[in-house]
């Protein structure tokens, strides 16, 4: 009877409703994590290096709170059981991890780049790590959303793939495409609108506003591209095939972007450098369309028979 009306709501309800549902639970705790990224500069103020730390900390844990309270709440779907957690079934952990651990390697890789980065801006001064630290504090307003929407891609698409229903599928696709692009527009035209302002939330000095305000600006260009990058990587997962979002992480992070930004320092201007993000998301986009038409030519399009 359960799954029966699992299968109806799934099957019924409109695709829209359907993926903004699953997606904003993890969309508000990403967000609550992302607010305490930028709250951390006053820790840090306060507190010095420790104050970072206990924000980032702090951050995490309400975030996780915050999406445990939705989930117990507003996931009809979930069943939460102190037995069933004690009850490890190893079947199940393999399946879970056969995809994961692409996911947890990619997130490896993105401290690898941010490593990188480092060591290459720091050649011309602090201030320009500073900025790129500050980037990555100021872009998490805004990619996160699309990795909560993401996350509520993929069952809806893995679920409606195991009931051969392509045109949901196709939908579903349609529906996040164009709700990443919009959310990403936004995105572009705050940070080529108003970088000053964002900076100064992070009390920049007038060197910091020098390097960042064209630094947010290059940056900001390849936020759409990601925007639907990252929604063809969540296709990927949903049908099992996420090794293909480690290789495409995987070069755009390191293979591409760091021996980019490395080429672009040697020119003596920093300002050069930040285009390395256009570069590589672009050579991701390329990698993402050739994948995913091939998953499409051999898991969606054989549905409509």
């Amino acid at each position: 009877m359960e799954e029966n009306i699992k299968e109806n709501k799934m099957g019924v309800m409109p695709v829209k409703k359907l993926v903004i549902d699953m997606s904003l639970p993890i969309m508000i705790s990403m967000l609550v994590q992302a607010l305490y990224n930028v709250v951390d500069s006053i820790f840090v103020s306060m507190l010095g290096e420790a104050g970072a730390a206990i924000a980032t900390v702090l951050g995490q844990c309400v975030a996780a709170c915050i999406g445990l309270y939705l989930n117990v709440h507003y996931n009809t779907e979930l069943h939460f059981s102190l037995k069933r957690v004690m009850r490890p079934a190893g079947a199940i952990i393999a399946e879970i991890y056969a995809i994961g651990i692409p996911s947890i390697l990619m997130m490896a890789i993105g401290s690898v780049m941010t490593y990188c980065m480092d060591l290459i801006l720091i050649a011309f001064s602090s201030t320009a790590t500073a900025v790129f630290g500050v980037y990555f504090k100021l872009q998490s307003f805004f990619f996160m959303p699309i990795f909560g929407l993401n996350n509520g891609l993929i069952p809806m698409l893995a679920y409606n793939f195991g009931a051969r229903k392509r045109k949901r599928i196709d939908e579903t696709f349609a529906f996040a495409f164009k709700l990443a692009v919009v959310i990403m527009l936004i995105g572009t035209a705050v940070f080529e609108i108003f970088p000053e302002k964002l900076l100064q939330m992070f009390n920049a000095s007038d060197d910091m506003l020098r390097i960042g305000v064209p630094a947010l600006r290059i940056i900001a260009i390849h936020f759409v591209i990601a925007a639907v990058d990252i929604v063809m990587g969540g296709g990927f997962q949903a049908f099992a095939m996420s090794i293909y979002s480690f290789f495409i992480s995987l070069g755009r992070q390191l293979v591409v972007l760091i021996p980019v930004a490395w080429l672009l320092a040697k020119t003596g201007n920093v300002n050069n450098v930040w285009w390395c993000f256009l570069i590589a998301e672009f050579a991701s986009f390329l990698m993402s369309t050739t994948f995913f038409r091939k998953l499409y030519r051999e898991r969606i399009k054989p549905l409509a028979a």
